[in-house]
C-alpha cells in the first residue's frame, strides 16, 4: 500500500507539469500551427502519459477514489505555479475555493479502507461501454462552446472512466501472464477510448479557461464520479467508521468545485 501512496504521489507532480506544458501549447496555438503540433503541448501530453502509467501501478493496489484523491493535490501547485506564469491573480474566493477542493479530497483519500476486491461481474464493462459513447457525444457537443469548465468535467470523467477501466481488467503479472487473453478484454480498450476523450476534453477546456480553475474542476470531477461508481460497482473498500468524512469530503470537493466554476477568469497582474 505504501508504494501505492508513493506512485500516486508522483503522479500527481507530472500530471500538474503535464498541465502546465499543455495549457502553454493550447494558448500558443494558431490557424498555421494548431495545437497538434506545439511542442509544449505534445510534451505535456508525455508526461501526461507517464502520470498515467504511475496511476495504473497505484490502482492496482489502492481503491479508486483513493488514487484519484491523492493525484487531486495537482489543484494547489496547478493553480500556484500557472498563476506565476500567465502573470494572473487569484483573488481570495478562488484561493478559498481551491484549498476547499484540497480539504475534501484530503478527507476521502484518508477514507481509504484496506483490501482490493476483484471485479468479475461483466455489468462493469457494458455501463463503462455506455459511458465512454454518452462522453464521446458531450465533447463533439461541448467543443462548440466556449465555456471552459463543462469541457473540464467531461474530461474529469473520461480520465475517471480510465481508471474505473483499468479496475476492472483483470491482469495476471509473472508466470500467469497472457497477452492474448489481456487484449481480449474490452477494459483494455476502454482504457485507450476513455483517455482519448479525456485528453479532447482537457485541451479544448484549457484552451478556453484558466488553467488553475480547468484543473481544480477536472481533477475533483475525475475523483468524485468515478470513485462513487468504483465503491458501488467495483467494491472499493471505505474505512471502517470513516464513511461520514468519505461524504463530507466529496461534498467538500464538490463545493469548491461548484464555486469555482462561477468565477471570472483571473485578472492579470499590473506592470509597473
Amino acid at each position: 500500500m505504501l508504494i501505492g501512496l508513493l506512485v500516486a504521489l508522483v503522479a500527481m507532480s507530472l500530471n500538474s507539469l503535464g498541465a502546465l506544458l499543455q495549457s502553454d501549447g493550447a494558448r500558443r496555438a494558431t490557424r498555421s500551427r494548431p495545437v497538434a503540433v506545439q511542442p509544449r503541448y505534445i510534451g505535456g501530453i508525455l508526461v501526461d502519459f507517464v502520470a498515467w502509467l504511475c496511476a495504473v501501478v497505484a490502482l492496482r493496489t489502492l481503491p479508486v477514489f483513493a488514487v484519484q484523491a491523492i493525484i487531486g493535490g495537482s489543484i494547489a501547485v496547478t493553480a500556484i505555479v500557472g498563476s506565476r506564469i500567465n502573470q494572473t491573480v487569484l483573488d481570495r474566493p478562488t484561493r478559498l475555493a481551491v484549498t476547499t477542493c484540497l480539504a475534501g479530497l484530503v478527507l476521502v483519500a484518508a477514507s481509504a479502507g484496506s483490501g482490493h476486491p476483484p471485479v468479475t461481474s461483466a455489468l462493469v464493462n457494458y455501463i463503462l461501454i455506455g459511458g465512454l459513447l454518452v462522453l464521446g457525444v458531450l465533447v463533439l457537443v461541448l467543443r462548440q462552446y466556449q465555456r471552459a469548465w463543462p469541457l473540464a468535467v467531461v474530461s474529469g470523467m473520461g480520465f475517471g472512466g480510465t481508471a474505473l477501466s483499468v479496475r476492472a481488467a483483470h491482469v495476471e503479472l509473472g508466470a500467469g501472464f497472457d497477452l492474448l487473453a489481456l487484449l481480449a478484454q474490452p477494459a483494455i480498450y476502454l482504457v485507450v477510448g476513455f483517455w482519448a476523450l479525456g485528453m479532447l476534453g482537457y485541451s479544448a477546456a484549457l484552451a478556453r479557461g484558466d488553467v488553475g480553475v480547468v484543473t481544480a474542476v477536472f481533477v475533483v470531477t475525475e475523483v468524485v464520479l468515478p470513485g462513487v461508481v468504483g465503491i458501488v460497482l467495483l467494491g472499493d473498500p471505505v474505512r471502517d467508521g470513516w464513511g461520514w468524512p468519505f461524504v463530507i469530503g466529496l461534498a467538500t470537493a464538490v463545493v469548491g468545485v461548484v464555486v469555482l466554476a462561477r468565477r471570472p477568469p483571473p485578472r492579470r497582474r499590473r506592470v509597473r
